[in-house]
């Protein structure tokens, strides 16, 4: 028995939201202690520098590959 819906009885309404809309990611330039906190680290120095580090390779990337 199938459990997916037939094509013909969707909703008008039923639509994808575009991946634009879905990135929780923040607009505003990323402080070193938002990427460790999104990474679910502890922020030591430790985790501070790891986070420098990356900020400066990858840039805003860093925190988008860890927020969708």
């Amino acid at each position: 028995m199938s459990t997916s819906t037939p094509e013909g009885s969707r909703s008008s309404d039923d639509h994808c939201t575009p991946d634009a809309l879905l990135h929780s990611a923040p607009s505003r330039d990323i402080s070193p202690e938002d990427l460790v906190m999104a990474a679910g680290r502890d922020v030591t120095p430790k985790t501070l520098d790891w986070a420098r580090r990356k900020l400066e390779t990858e840039g805003h990337a860093a925190i988008e590959k860890l927020l969708p």
